[in-house]
This record gives C-alpha cells, sequence and structure tokens, in this order.
C-alpha cells in the first residue's frame, strides 16, 4: 500500500468521497489547497461506457483547448524538404526524416510529440513498437500525420492536447495548471468534457460517460457531477 505524505493525509481529509462535486465547486476546492514548490497540473479521469477491446470503440483524437494546457510541449518532426524547414520556423525541436528515426532506434525519447509528413510514414513506421506504448507514434487520428505541419507544431508547441482511452476505457488528460485563474480552467475542463462526449463511437450502448473526476498532482481526486 502506498504511503501518503502528512500534507497529502491532510488535504484527503478534506475532500469527501461520497459527494460529487460541482466543476465549479471542485475547482475552487482544489486553488484552495496549500501551496507547493512548483505549479500543480490539473487532470480530468473520465470512465467512459466503452469496450476497449473492440476497435471501434477505442476514443482517440487531440483538442486545441481555450486556454491552453500552460506548458509548451517538446515536438518533434519527421519531414523533408521544404517542410523541414516549415517545420523549423514554427519552432519544432528536432526536424529530420530517415536520420531520426534511427536517432530514436538508438534510444533517445527527450520529446513529447511526434509529427510526421504522410509521405515519412514508410520511416516512421518502424518506431511502431518504441512510441506505440508511449502514446507518441503519429496518428491521423490525432491529426499528427498531416501536410499541415507548421499549423500542427504552433498548436502543439501551444499546448493542444492528445487524449486515448486506456485498457480500462478512462481516458486521463490535462486540461491546464493550478495557477490558471479559474474561469479558464473550468472553461478548458468543460471544452475537454465536450470534445469527449462528441467522440461517443455508434457502437457505444448505454451510459456512455460513466464518471469523471478532478485532480491535481499533488491531491486526491474529486468526484464531478456529469
Amino acid at each position: 500500500m502506498q504511503k501518503r505524505s502528512k500534507r497529502y493525509r491532510q488535504i484527503e481529509a478534506k475532500v469527501d468521497n461520497a459527494k460529487p462535486y460541482e466543476l465549479g465547486e471542485a475547482i475552487a476546492a482544489l486553488k484552495t489547497l496549500p501551496a507547493t514548490k512548483f505549479d500543480q497540473t490539473v487532470e480530468m479521469a473520465i470512465r467512459l461506457g466503452i469496450d476497449p477491446k473492440k476497435s471501434d470503440q477505442q476514443i482517440r483524437g487531440s483538442v486545441s483547448l481555450p486556454h491552453g494546457i500552460g506548458k509548451s510541449r517538446k515536438v518533434i518532426v519527421f519531414a523533408a524538404g521544404d517542410q523541414q524547414k516549415e517545420a523549423k520556423e514554427a519552432g519544432a525541436d528536432e526536424v529530420g526524416s530517415d536520420d531520426l528515426v534511427k536517432k530514436i532506434q538508438g534510444g533517445w525519447l527527450d520529446f513529447d510529440v511526434a509529427i510526421a509528413a504522410p509521405d515519412m510514414m514508410r520511416h516512421v513506421g518502424k518506431l511502431g513498437k518504441v512510441l506505440g506504448p508511449q502514446g507518441k507514434m503519429p496518428s491521423p487520428k490525432t491529426g499528427t500525420v498531416t501536410k499541415e505541419i507548421a499549423k500542427t507544431v504552433k498548436e502543439y508547441k501551444a499546448g493542444k492536447v492528445e487524449y486515448r482511452s486506456d485498457a480500462s476505457g478512462i481516458i486521463h488528460a490535462p486540461v491546464g495548471k493550478l495557477s490558471f485563474d479559474a474561469v479558464k480552467l473550468q472553461e478548458n475542463a468543460e471544452a475537454f468534457l465536450q470534445t469527449i462526449q462528441n467522440a461517443r463511437p455508434s457502437s457505444a450502448k448505454g451510459n456512455y460517460i460513466k464518471t469523471v473526476s478532478l485532480s491535481a498532482t499533488m491531491s486526491p481526486s474529486m468526484s464531478i457531477k456529469n
């Protein structure tokens, strides 16, 4: 059993686990927690009524939240020719083609998001076993396999969020930093929740969004009314 710090236990005692909170109420409660030495990330977890074993019910995509997530992500791009120049000018941290593939095969994984031009996938496909488990494999579903290299780099550098359901049918995603204004946090959270609602597969039956919870990096989660 994980041993919690005294601070965490004090915070946990203030959270009513049997009570579903209004979203705004939960955000307000998070913002009253004792300060930490770093700006905590606020994360939303959504448990879905899907069968994650069925490919047509796996949820995956990306969304640009209204106020970003308060963090610039490290973005790499697989491209060639003029698209390499576009990627660099847009702010990509690393750009290459088969040479970048070899670098990753050698063990380099110091990045958050990988974007690829469609004609690069013949190279990038070799990295499926490396990037797939980490959720970093470029995919048309998340918009990271695209001809619009510059636009996509800028979106991810600004904090565009990727999401995917895990083996338990749960989606976890950041919706901002605890230092954000409460209104901005709520607007981000509502936008993300609506995005997941709109992604409902036609084959999913019954209650689609089963539970929603909100937490900060160093806090217990709070159940949100939905």
